[in-house]
């Protein structure tokens, strides 16, 4: 018997019943009915039942029992000691409680909202959790979509004297989840501004359209939430009233090619062609960056062809997509296409070419590295539009490597000419300190002062375990610098 088994002593001589200490040792091992049949009578002949800190503490830990016949008794111990006859106090604190018990399984959702109603008839203080405990409890069995329950939440919504922002947020997303945006939206207007917190303006965008959609999930992809764009993207898809539009799936496109997720954009693609989406504008654009940046530039080229009226914009994304590909000469194949079909570039076309420079300048490295400073400069020469300064300084620095002064210093000069910045005066200064034009390398030096360039140290990062160093040339103020040093000299 449950009775015996907790007692350490049973004589005649010791009557453990007088004090709530042992009993409330036994509440761990209540879970069946009989066992609260047990411990009630215990209660009632001990006269611990009149005991209020002890019924107290039996509630508790009774309400969120997951056995059902002690969260029965626990309310019935809760309306039968503590919520009639004034014991109920002003603290809101158990009433809490037994509103949350309403959330489990197997329970009536709407007695959540019984005990709210009667918590605010008694004159108990309702809390900031009262009101969303109570609709959250019906919010888990879809009752507020009936919005009976929210209609009853409203009733005590109103007569109570002092509403904070919890209580507005559990109604607002109470109307929100029923349909009843008008409603929702006649809360949110009565909000004082300082009232309305992050949890106010998610419940407002939970009766969101379209356009509210798509205005948060393009704040998402212009702020680098890509993934959680994704994910308002598929709550939209689970609302059966709300179809994503042209925009929405731009939107969606710019998201996956800052993921590379490139079968979720296979996915976009198809559902575009199979709903009827056009290519000429936007849409078409977005698809091709996206295959571009997902590393899939036959598909984006293949979008491009099937597109029957193309714009500027098809062409920059493809000219972009062959620059971050380093298809150099494909970007300007089509670009020479481009002029020949009388299509006017704008300044997005001059990006991608020039980025596609960028893979040129890689060749000149390439060269410059081995030694090759003449091949260098030839393959310069007969690139088919400017080089940039990044690449002739590559080119002046395999000069001074490889002590080849007749193509370095004509060409540092005329760089000097072109770009007044710090590192081409760096770049000739060292030229005629290598060949020990000591004058010729003061002069520059006070050219560089009297206009105030100043070269900034370099400097390098590396993280590791989770922490990062820090380096400068020439750097020895790390703490493991000995170590270091060594491990560099014996390799």
């Amino acid at each position: 018997m449950l009775v015996c088994a907790s007692s350490s002593s049973c004589s005649p001589s010791h009557q453990p019943w007088s004090s709530s200490i042992p009993t409330l040792h036994l509440l761990p091992k209540c879970t069946t009915s009989q066992h609260v049949k047990q411990l009630h009578a215990r209660i009632t002949t001990t006269g611990l039942i009149k005991n209020t800190s002890f019924t107290t503490k039996l509630v508790l830990t009774f309400i969120s029992s997951p056995h059902a016949p002690l969260v029965e008794f626990a309310r019935y111990m809760f309306f039968k000691h503590h919520a009639t006859q004034d014991q109920h106090g002003d603290d809101p604190f158990l009433w809490n409680a037994v509103i949350r018990s309403y959330s489990h399984g197997g329970c009536d959702p709407r007695g959540a909202l019984v005990v709210l109603c009667f918590m605010h008839d008694n004159g108990v203080n309702l809390d900031k959790y009262s009101f969303s405990l109570a609709l959250k409890a019906c919010s888990q069995v879809g009752l507020l979509k009936e919005c009976g329950c929210v209609e009853l939440a409203r009733q005590v919504f109103d007569r109570m004297s002092e509403r904070d922002a919890v209580s507005y947020n559990s109604m607002i997303d109470g109307y929100v989840k029923c349909g009843v945006v008008e409603k929702a939206r006649e809360l949110f207007d009565g909000m004082l501004l300082d009232e309305r917190n992050l949890i106010t303006w998610n419940s407002m965008i939970g009766g969101k359209g379209v356009i509210s959609c798509n205005s948060m999930m393009a704040g998402y992809v212009q702020n680098g939430y890509c993934i959680e764009a994704l994910k308002l993207f598929h709550d939209m898809r689970r609302a059966t009233n709300m179809l994503p539009d042209d925009t929405t799936l731009l939107i969606v496109l710019t998201a996956i090619a800052q993921l590379g997720q490139v079968e979720f954009g296979i996915a976009i693609h198809r559902y575009v062609i199979d709903n009827g989406h056009s290519l000429i504008g936007k849409l078409g654009v977005a698809l091709i960056d996206m295959y571009s940046k997902c590393g899939s530039i036959e598909e984006a080229i293949s979008v491009f062809e099937n597109i029957e009226r193309k714009c500027v914009d098809h062409w920059n994304a493809l000219i972009g997509g062959f620059a971050i590909h380093g298809m150099g000469e494909m970007a300007f194949e089509f670009f020479m296409e481009m002029e020949r079909l009388s299509i006017t570039p704008d300044s997005i076309t001059f990006i991608g070419l020039l980025s596609a420079l960028q893979h040129y300048g890689c060749i000149v490295d390439m060269f410059s590295r081995a030694g090759k400073v003449e091949q260098a400069k030839q393959f310069i020469e007969m690139m088919p539009i400017e080089p940039n300064d990044v690449i002739w300084k590559t080119l002046i620095s395999a000069c001074q490597n490889h002590q080849n002064f007749s193509i370095g210093e004509p060409v540092a000069k005329q760089l000097v000419q072109l770009s007044s910045c710090t590192p081409s005066y760096v770049l000739l200064s060292n030229i005629y300190a290598s060949l020990g034009m000591w004058e010729n390398v003061k002069r520059v030096r006070t050219e560089m002062k009297e206009k105030n360039l100043i070269k900034v140290p370099g400097c390098s990062w590396i993280e590791l375990e989770g922490c990062v160093h820090q380096f400068s040339v020439h750097d020895r103020t790390h703490h493991q610098v000995s170590e270091i040093y060594s491990l560099l000299r014996s390799m």
